[in-house]
């Protein structure tokens, strides 16, 4: 029975692949995790041998009354010794693992703020300038990018599992952390910690990409938002202005400054919408348009399911064509 539990947590095991998984790193710090826990899981393997061995050696082998020496020896050496061994060594073997995922390459600076329920992401650049995005993170390979962690409101928690670990957003408080991505792919991250009623629907994609097309695509998201290319997108813009969607959200380049919501300017180019629930085609962003309160139970933006077929049609038109 033990060994067919044995198997079947090893089957298990093999089934966590994908890119929201700790056991398919796709960078230095995923792969330090990792190593933890089969350092960890190989501990408990052993230390569960060791109990079980000497448990069926005083029960079945030498079934007789302990002398009091060989029970205080026990007490003091497996109750006091050996974990102090064994807490030391995991220590010894663990903790330099932390020094490395506080620190990063000076040049580039991500900071972070986890809101209700969406991610607001400001690249810092190495003059001290921003360029503001949202609910999506790219990271280039070869480099250690710091990561600024803030929150609004409520605690989160920031996690990438195939890039690194985890650490919570406190509001008021700023934490750190740090990647070193290896292998270009689109990674997803989630909120880790409970903050609320969407707590499950706040989640990012993280785009890790070679350095020269990191580097060019950075240039383009400082730029404004694209003009408008077509007639329908005009008319588009023209909802989006009707409807007061400038007075949450930021257009760079247009009237609208928001900082309630997310920023827009590049939305279209996004691998996914309404922080990682949709995936951003024409028909996903109508739906989270006019159904946002039932795609994510108290979010602080409203559905506007009244608006007319038409101008709904012309307001995708104009976001998508924001890349």
């Amino acid at each position: 029975m033990r060994l067919m539990l044995i198997c079947l947590s090893f089957l298990a095991l093999s089934a966590c692949e994908g890119r929201q998984s700790v056991m398919s790193p796709a960078g230095r710090d995923a792969q330090d995790v990792l190593s933890l826990i089969w350092v960890m899981f190989g501990g408990a393997v052993l230390l569960w041998l060791l109990l079980a061995a000497i448990f069926v050696y005083v029960t079945r082998v030498e079934p007789r009354e302990m002398p009091r020496r060989w029970g205080e020896m026990l007490i003091v050496g497996g109750g006091v010794i050996f974990p102090v061994i064994l807490l030391g060594a995991l220590l010894t073997y663990s903790l330099p693992m932390m020094k490395p995922q506080r620190e990063a390459d000076p040049g580039l600076k991500v900071h972070i703020t986890a809101e209700q329920w969406w991610w607001r992401v400001d690249y810092e650049l190495p003059d001290g300038s921003r360029v503001t995005s949202a609910n999506e993170l790219r990271l280039p390979t070869g480099r250690r990018t710091g990561l600024v962690l803030n929150a609004h409101k409520v605690i989160h928690a920031f996690w990438v599992p195939a890039l690194g670990g985890k650490v919570d957003m406190i509001p008021g408080r700023e934490t750190y952390l740090s990647f070193f991505p290896e292998e270009p792919g689109v990674y997803r991250g989630q909120c880790a910690e409970f903050c609320g009623a969407s707590h499950a629907l706040m989640a990012f994609e993280t785009v890790v990409m070679t350095p020269e097309d990191f580097a060019e695509w950075l240039t383009a998201e400082a730029e404004a938002a694209t003009a408008p290319a077509s007639g329908e997108a005009v008319r588009g813009a023209q909802v989006f202005t009707r409807e007061g969607c400038g007075a949450c959200h930021s257009v760079r380049g247009t009237p609208a400054v928001g900082q309630v919501g997310p920023d827009l300017t590049h939305v279209g180019s996004r691998k996914s919408i309404g922080a990682g629930i949709l995936n951003g085609s024409e028909e996903d962003f109508a739906q989270f348009i006019a159904h946002t309160e039932s795609l994510k139970p108290e979010v602080a933006m409203p559905s506007y399911n009244h608006i007319a077929p038409e101008d709904l049609r012309a307001l995708v038109a104009y976001l998508k064509g924001l890349t």
